[in-house]
């Protein structure tokens, strides 16, 4: 009988996961589908390309700093609650995005996007952190990852194809979808009670300084940035440590194997993103492909990391993280690898060496999430995530510039030897993360 309960229980949580992870994926499309939009938004108003990348940039600065917020919070106001209050916010938005016609409007609505998409991927990971049962809780966290990359292998293809059909304001129209999910979540998540607590919002709001002015650094290069950022972190430090309940636990900070995942995060999403930005720039400068084919070159790897995600789960959930932490390390490498000696083939060799990235990536993002809700106590499972989050977009929006300004020192002529280095600097962040895999299997 209890056997039969426990089965009902997984059975139950694991249809939520599917919800979850389909609202992760709309959300993950909605992150790249303006990117080959951007064109043509220039050409409608009329602006620069710096001007203009803010609708871009914009939006992952406001997504990392909100995905922490909801998660940190997640600690005191019940999940569900938070999810629809993003999920109405990210849909409305859309809905505002779809009808502007003025550039400063349509800034407003993607970041109005931002600050309630932030809310699903990260409480996806805390839900299945805190309810799935440990047994299957591997292909949970798999599902939800691969959602999230099959979303940014597929967000260009659509966007290109929504963009040239009809135009890129009905990119809007299609992340409208989320508001359907809204009553379906409202009956499947569970309600749970509104714990006491305080929430430190001079550490969130310093958290968010911090975070926006090493991503203004990195893609503006203005040393005043970084001075501003050193201060404010200065005062986020003095705030975690003399602060009862600050925004950032410093628990999480003095916890070494934590620390340990949150680097190889970061190194795994740069390198992931590195290659997403290098990867179309080579298809068009080297091979002369157009926006088209080259969302068609990449879709086969989000594929791929799709339909592995229920193997990918069940490897987790029978060999342990540590293992798939490993086989990731092992894919993401070989990846960097053929890039560097099989890209200047023909096309197809970059087909090739995406599939590796995509599944090694999928493999990487699910299983340190799930390690982290493993080793945690219950009380830190909700920030650590949010923190882990945090720093994984943080990578995100870093391993590309550092692999764009690499790519550029040989000069703007983009020749097949420019690549093959930048790809050979990515393999050197893949070794780095594979040492300190190493130096954490041994803890």
């Amino acid at each position: 009988m209890q056997q039969e309960a426990t089965e009902q229980r997984s059975s139950s949580t694991f249809k939520t996961v599917i919800v979850l992870s389909l609202a992760v994926w709309l959300v993950v499309m909605n992150t790249t589908m303006f990117n080959v939009a951007l064109p043509n938004v220039l050409e409608d108003f009329s602006l620069t390309p710096s001007e203009g990348a803010w609708i871009v940039s914009g939006y992952s600065i406001v997504l990392a700093i909100f995905t922490i917020g909801y998660t940190r919070l997640s600690d005191y106001i019940p999940l569900r609650r938070l999810l629809l209050i993003g999920m109405f916010l990210f849909g409305s938005a859309s809905l505002f995005g779809y009808f502007t016609s003025n550039f400063v409007w349509l800034i407003i609505a993607r970041l109005c996007q931002a600050a309630g998409a932030a809310a699903i991927p990260g409480l996806s990971y805390v839900f299945a952190g805190r309810f799935v049962p440990l047994s299957i809780r591997g292909r949970a966290m798999a599902f939800i990852a691969s959602a999230s990359s099959l979303g940014f292998g597929l967000g260009p293809v659509a966007g290109g194809a929504i963009t040239d059909w009809l135009n890129w304001n009905y990119l809007f129209l299609f992340t409208m979808i989320v508001l359907v999910l809204i009553p379906v979540l409202y009956r499947m998540l569970p309600n749970e009670e509104v714990k006491k607590g305080t929430f430190d919002g001079i550490g969130a709001i310093l958290t968010g300084l911090s975070v926006t002015s090493f991503l203004l650094f990195i893609s503006t290069l203005q040393w005043y940035y970084l001075v501003i950022g050193i201060v404010v972190l200065y005062m986020l430090w003095r705030r975690i440590t003399n602060h009862s309940v600050p925004f950032i636990q410093p628990d999480l900070i003095k916890h070494k194997p934590y620390r340990m995942i949150i680097y190889m995060s970061y190194l795994g999403f740069s390198t992931h993103f590195a290659i997403l930005v290098i990867m179309p720039l080579m298809l068009q400068n080297v091979y002369d492909n157009p926006p088209t084919t080259v969302g068609l070159i990449i879709f086969p790897g989000a594929l791929l990391s799709a339909v592995a995600a229920i193997f990918v789960g069940r490897l987790i959930d029978r060999y342990g993280n540590s293992k798939i932490m490993l086989l990731a390390h092992v894919l993401l490498t070989i990846s960097t690898l053929v890039f560097y000696f099989l890209s200047p083939v023909n096309e197809y060799m970059i087909m090739l060496g995406y599939m590796f990235t995509s599944f090694g990536f999928s493999s990487l993002s699910s299983s340190s999430t799930n390690e982290v809700s493993r080793f945690l106590p219950d009380e830190l499972i909700g920030s650590g995530i949010g923190l882990k989050q945090l720093i994984q977009f943080v990578g995100a929006a870093s391993g590309p510039v550092f692999a764009s300004l690499f790519l550029e020192i040989g000069g703007t002529s983009y020749s097949v030897s420019s690549f093959q280095y930048t790809f050979l600097f990515i393999f050197g962040m893949m070794v780095i993360s594979t040492l300190l895999y190493w130096l954490y299997s041994k803890k």
